[in-house]
């Protein structure tokens, strides 16, 4: 059967400037290309799962504004349910200022709009999407009390819950306990752990509160799976770097539709390997998000 997985999340459009490097505090440097791309962690995870096969159901807020409709239609063209995604008319859509140099690595400053709008009624409202769902995933680019919502209403219908904890912001014990899956990146690790910069020791902090099963994305280096039995790294796939812009948002969206088909965590995690090595090799958010069967040629490759 077709997968359900469940988005709480931000919906940006992607302002990007291309530049030799990254410019210094006071500093104007003249850039190659100016492009504009539907994005936001939550859309770009929600259309990431939905185009490796997932029915994909996705609560948040968009603007009264054109990069509103720009987003939504975005995200339905792939196949995202956007019914429970508010126009909001008292906030703009949020937006996403990015500066790509010369190696594809990237700056970001969000101006989140609305996304910080999304409240506890709208996932309420949102309730029946969940009986049934395999697999909630959430990020940090909307308020807590939303992510904290969803979590309370994912285990009443025994919903795995997946975080992806960007931005890195404290978060209570009370909602680390009722992670399945945290999912950060080493420098949100480091951020979650207190600023600790061993990364056995940053794991091992937030193991202490409770966190079961952490999964560390290490960049080329692959990721990190650390269980309550072991800890095991899964090596990444080796491609050419274009634009490393929403890598991350693949990967979370290939492990969730992997889990959510019942597949072991190891292998999830092979398929969010395969999903951020293809969206790296191409530019923009959305438009790097690679489909299912890319995903399943490049496992069947290496």
């Amino acid at each position: 059967m077709t997968p359900t997985i469940i988005v709480v999340g931000s919906l940006n459009m992607d302002l990007v400037v291309r530049a030799p490097r990254h410019p210094q505090p006071g500093e104007t440097l003249i850039g190659s290309d100016f492009q504009i791309f539907p994005g936001g962690k939550g859309a770009n995870q929600a259309v990431a799962a939905a185009r490796l096969g997932a029915r994909v159901r996705m609560i948040g807020r968009v603007g009264v504004d054109a990069f509103g409709d720009a987003l939504l239609d975005a995200a339905q063209y792939d196949g995202v349910d956007t019914g429970y995604v508010q126009r909001d008319p008292d906030a703009a859509t949020g937006v996403a200022l990015i500066t790509l140099d010369a190696h594809g690595q990237n700056t970001i400053v969000v101006a989140p709009g609305a996304n910080m709008r999304v409240s506890e009624a709208d996932v309420q409202r949102a309730e029946a999407l969940f009986q049934g769902a395999d697999v909630l995933l959430m990020q940090l680019e909307c308020p807590l009390d939303a992510v904290m919502a969803a979590t309370e209403l994912a285990h009443r219908y025994g919903v795995q819950v997946v975080l992806n904890p960007a931005p890195a912001r404290p978060l209570p014990v009370a909602l680390l306990s009722q992670i399945d899956y945290l999912l950060p990146n080493q420098l949100e690790l480091q951020a979650l752990a207190e600023g600790e910069t061993d990364l056995t020791a940053a794991i091992e902090r937030l193991q202490r509160q409770g966190v079961r099963n952490l999964l560390v994305t290490l960049g080329a280096e692959g990721a990190l799976l650390a269980t309550g039995e072991q800890t095991t790294t899964v090596p990444a796939f080796q491609v050419p770097v274009v634009d490393t812009v929403a890598a991350g948002d693949a990967f979370a969206g290939a492990f969730c539709v992997a889990l959510a088909e019942g597949k072991p965590p190891l292998e999830a995690v092979r398929w969010g390997n395969a999903a951020g090595a293809l969206a790296v090799t191409r530019a923009g958010a959305q438009p790097s998000l690679p489909s299912r069967m890319e995903v399943m040629r490049l496992l069947e490759v290496q």
